[in-house]
């Protein structure tokens, strides 16, 4: 990455064409282990005994967000798993996670052997550049699916050429109740170590979390929480106070990081709409930084009975 920010000073491409949603990415294989589940959950201080207590019957599982650490290595290197000889992938570099939504089919276990595969399921005209959105889909030894991933990336200042472009049918989530007042608040103090140990712990790393510097050197005021941290601190207190503490009701989740969270400060996770049918519940949440800002936009899971 480091060194696709030097080229880019002098060869970066402006433009991308919306031909390419439809393309088919590399596979990539992963095994799932207790200490790679355990340690994202110790990432976000999520102590429920369903991650670690591996006395019991049924064994321990994985945090649903754990599938971003699964992801992770295909969205660290996406130029080398997008198989297009014509693809400006200098432009990668310009790439910031934007979106977010993750659909659960089942909750992952150590032992699981996934391959993921992945699309560009559409490229869509964006008012600050151009906005790629990239399916990852996990399946395991069986090929039954075990989860599947929307991320949308925004590259900043590169226009979309060509109209918008969906090469396949994108997740729709429900629009949220209006509600005078959230049902319930959460205040959570982002240690100033915390990038450090979910860098660590997920192996999730980008330099704009753990170096000063280079943070610095970017435009940013400080080292910055990564978003999916900010996201698993959400999903932590949605499923304790909204499932009862069970992962395995978890069907979906999602949101927009549009805000950034220093470490040593704040967040605010609030349920800001609720509403029920017969198989379960839609949430809809929203997340604020210290200022007040809405670091996590659009919020929305969903709770399911099995």
């Amino acid at each position: 990455m480091l060194l696709m920010l030097e080229q880019s000073r002098t060869e970066r491409p402006v433009k991308l064409s919306s031909d390419f949603a439809g393309l088919e990415l590399k596979e990539y294989h992963t095994d799932v282990t207790w200490r790679r589940t355990m340690n994202y959950a110790a990432a976000v201080n999520d102590n429920n005994p369903l991650y670690f207590d591996d006395e019991r019957e049924d064994g321990i599982v994985a945090p649903p967000m754990f599938t971003v650490a699964v992801t992770w290595p295909i969205c660290e290197r996406i130029w080398e798993y997008i198989q297009a000889d014509t693809f400006p992938r200098a432009l990668l570099v310009n790439l910031v996670h934007y979106t977010e939504h993750l659909t659960f089919h089942r909750i992952m276990r150590p032992g699981d052997r996934l391959t993921v595969r992945g699309r560009i399921s559409a490229i869509l005209p964006h008012r600050a550049g151009t906005l790629m959105i990239v399916r990852l889909a996990g399946v395991d030894e069986t090929g039954a699916p075990v989860f599947t991933e929307h991320l949308g990336g925004l590259l900043r200042g590169v226009q979309c050429d060509g109209e918008a472009n969906v090469a396949e049918p994108l997740p729709v989530i429900p629009a949220s109740p209006a509600n005078a007042a959230p049902f319930w608040e959460k205040s959570v103090f982002v240690d100033p170590l915390a990038p450090f140990i979910y860098d660590g712990c997920t192996n999730i790393f980008f330099p704009i979390h753990t170096s000063v510097a280079f943070a610095r050197g970017v435009g940013l005021p400080d080292i910055i929480l990564q978003g999916t941290a900010t996201l698993a601190y959400a999903v932590r207190d949605l499923t304790n106070y909204e499932a009862d503490g069970n992962p395995l009701l978890l069907r979906s989740v999602a949101g927009c990081f549009t805000g950034m969270v220093l470490p040593g400060t704040q967040l605010q996770v609030a349920l800001v709409g609720r509403t029920s049918d017969d198989c379960g519940t839609d949430l809809f949440f929203v997340v604020r930084n210290a200022q007040g800002d809405k670091v996590v936009s659009d919020g929305y899971a969903r709770i399911q009975q099995n």
